[in-house]
């Protein structure tokens, strides 16, 4: 499994339930398309952290790179509805970080260890 993640700021004037509601429209297809295995929306809590991190982490989860390539090609694909529910989510975002992780250490990383 591999986390993707998105950590968010809003525009000043978005409404965070509306992002919300639109981001589970355009997650929710792609998870509902076999693209991602699940996804979560986090929001900073009392306004508790450093000045880098943003007030929304969203979090999705692929089984492999090829899964989450899927997951792009389907919201790069020239249809109306997909690109109707990803530019609703983009029109409430002023800026988002991108980052992949993946479990440490992984399989692959312990078996070639485990040969040395």
């Amino acid at each position: 499994m591999n986390l993707y993640t998105c950590a968010v700021d809003l525009k000043d004037d978005a409404k965070a339930l509306a992002f919300a509601q639109a981001l589970e429209q355009w997650i929710g297809y792609l998870k509902s398309q076999g693209t991602i295995l699940g996804w979560r929306l986090l929001r900073r809590k009392l306004n508790l952290a450093s000045g880098a991190n943003r007030d929304f982490l969203l979090e999705i989860e692929v089984k492999d790179l090829a899964q989450l390539d899927s997951a792009f090609r389907l919201t790069g694909t020239h249809d109306e509805a997909i690109e109707a529910m990803y530019r609703n989510v983009n029109t409430f975002i002023a800026q988002a970080d991108f980052g992949l992780y993946r479990p440490f250490p992984d399989p692959e990383r312990a078996e070639r260890m485990a040969l040395v």
